[in-house]
């Protein structure tokens, strides 16, 4: 059952990579993309070429350390599934607690790697691009995938969840950390500004902790930055320039006061 959990999931994965890839190519042709890059001219190729580097390397190594980790916490069964069929609104608690202790793994020590000498030692490869794109997700130092990676086998472990929980958590960090890392802003321009929406974080939030360094500490969502007071000032202001830039660049009309 384990086997069939983690195929699954494997081919839920490469269904979504087929996804983004096309969904890439209708965008540059259409130029639905240069319309929302939040940062212009922001793109360097010399990044870009050290990016694909150190992502290759970081592969490696961290599918290496994480799936040997999590065979063996599989194994030992340290990890097992509830395979029985189960209720929409169980498998919905089950992500829900996943998503936010994710959240909170993820504030905390995203923070604390932002402290000497821990930034230097560790961090710091993450933050050569200054203007993120999608090899940016990838391009980090491998103990900081492990950092962030070995979140899923130690949550795994501490609760038993259904495969079908299983299955949407992987696509998740996917879809995440291309999302916050893509350089472009596909969310509406209100989101910010309803109170059900603004709790999670946008490309916009997350480029910006890229280009300023400090602040927007947050992985899926605002709301330990908006509580800890480490969320940017201008972040909001900033989100509505990119919309508007959008709008004028495909003469799209003025949003309704």
């Amino acid at each position: 059952m384990l086997d069939s959990v983690f195929s699954g999931e494997k081919m839920l994965q490469i269904w979504l990579y087929l996804f983004l890839a096309a969904g890439l190519g209708a965008g540059i042709i259409t130029g639905f993309f240069k319309a929302r890059k939040i940062q212009p001219r922001g793109f360097k190729w010399k990044i870009f070429r050290n990016e694909a580097v150190f992502a290759a390397l970081n592969l490696a190594f961290s599918a290496l350390l994480l799936g040997n980790l999590t065979s063996f916490m599989k194994s030992s069964g340290l990890i097992s599934f509830h395979s029985e069929p189960t209720t929409w609104w169980v498998v919905a608690l089950e992500y829900a607690l996943y998503f936010f202790a994710f959240d909170t793994w993820f504030y905390w020590l995203h923070r604390f790697m932002h402290k000497e000498p821990v930034y230097s030692w560790v961090h710091k490869l993450h933050h050569k691009s200054t203007s993120p794109n999608l090899l940016t997700t990838l391009s980090v130092n491998p103990l900081e995938s492990l950092i962030n990676g070995g979140f899923v086998p130690l949550f795994l472990a501490a609760f038993t969840v259904h495969d079908a929980t299983m299955a949407l958590i992987g696509p998740t960090n996917v879809l995440m950390g291309l999302y916050v890392h893509s350089g472009y802003e596909f969310l509406p321009r209100w989101w910010n500004k309803s109170w059900a929406t603004k709790w999670f974080i946008s490309a916009t939030f997350h480029d910006q902790h890229h280009r300023y360094f400090t602040g927007n500490f947050g992985g899926y969502t605002t709301i330990w930055d908006r509580l800890c007071g480490t969320m940017r000032p201008k972040f909001e202001s900033d989100f509505l320039k990119v919309k508007d830039r959008a709008r004028e660049v495909t003469n799209e009309p003025a949003p309704a006061v």
